[in-house]
């Protein structure tokens, strides 16, 4: 699932008091960290990501493996903190505005 600019607006204003839950250091994308990410994820929908991995070519592509992985949705990336959403099938929380 895409997100239309106005959608990624409206969870960047839901998540701007939001802190990062997850933090992602040397050892990278690990498989406890993945399945913490998936359990966090599918409660809150919305979660900010500390990356704390290397340049920032290496943060860019820590990032973009995680949401392909996960098959979430990169909100924003502010530094190396990446606002990350997926929408949970059975009981979605976060109403997104149609367009």
């Amino acid at each position: 699932m895409s997100l239309s600019e106005n959608q990624k607006k409206f969870l960047r204003g839901l998540g701007h008091n939001l802190k990062p839950v997850i933090m992602v250091g040397g050892a990278g994308l690990t498989e406890t960290l993945m399945k913490e990410f998936e359990s966090t994820i599918a409660h809150h929908e919305l979660i900010k990501v500390r990356v704390r991995v290397g340049d920032r070519f290496s943060r860019d592509q820590t990032i973009s493996d995680l949401c392909e992985k996960s098959e979430s949705n990169l909100v924003a990336r502010i530094g190396n903190v990446a606002l990350v959403y997926r929408r949970n099938p059975d009981k979605p929380s976060i109403p997104l505005p149609i367009t």
